[in-house]
């Protein structure tokens, strides 16, 4: 089993990748600034409280991981401001890991990051601008450090998220011509996720995620 770590892991994708990453027997460091205050109990689980974009942290996080994944995300109240979580924590993690020899990376964007973009349908590209495009613009960053790395990486694009359960009926668009937008649940995102730490199939890939 690997020793995962989870950047983002107190809310959203991340506390759910933490669940179902303990759920598959693997070693989990929920790695967040609110992670002491997680009320998950496992003995496979360390919670370790630390700030994505602080390099000491960081590089303590990473001892002795196998996979890293970064599942980072923003309140809706902070979309209409300049936003630079994403690649901030990025530049950070990114070289961090090549130091430490740390080599696997699942990184969370969204689906309308990168070439993605292109697949938005026209009815939704204005609303998609007005609303995401601060976020989604230092996502574009996100994505291209971590393609500019030397790690073993898997962009992970997710459509529109919802609370539900994990059904297992996703689909995993890996072909630019198939990408669409979609709803899928952050359980079933956390699936995929732990899917790709046991069997790696998509490295040096993004792939987009609809139910």
């Amino acid at each position: 089993m690997a020793h995962v770590l989870v950047i983002g892991a107190s809310k959203g994708i991340g506390l759910e990748t933490t669940k179902a990453a303990l759920a598959a027997g693997h070693r989990v460091r929920a790695f967040a600034r609110s992670a002491a205050s997680m009320v998950l109990s496992d003995p496979n689980l360390e919670c370790c409280t630390g700030d994505a974009v602080d390099s000491g942290d960081v590089a303590k996080a990473l001892d002795g991981i196998d996979v890293v994944v970064q599942a980072l995300g923003v309140p809706g109240r902070d979309l209409f401001s300049p936003v630079r979580l994403f690649s901030d924590a990025t530049n950070v993690l990114v070289p961090a890991m090549e130091k430490t020899g740390v080599h696997r990376l699942i990184a969370v964007t969204g689906f309308g990051a990168g070439d993605s973009r292109e697949a938005i349908g026209l009815l939704q590209r204005l609303p998609f601008r007005l609303v995401f495009g601060r976020a989604y613009d230092d996502k574009d960053a996100q994505e291209m450090r971590i393609r500019r790395s030397g790690l073993a990486w898997t962009l992970v694009r997710p459509g529109v998220l919802t609370s539900g359960a994990a059904t297992g009926r996703y689909k995993v668009l890996t072909e630019p011509s198939a990408w669409r937008n979609g709803l899928i649940s952050r359980a079933d995102v956390a699936g995929y996720i732990v899917g790709q730490i046991d069997h790696p199939s998509h490295e040096g890939k993004a792939v987009v995620l609809v139910g």
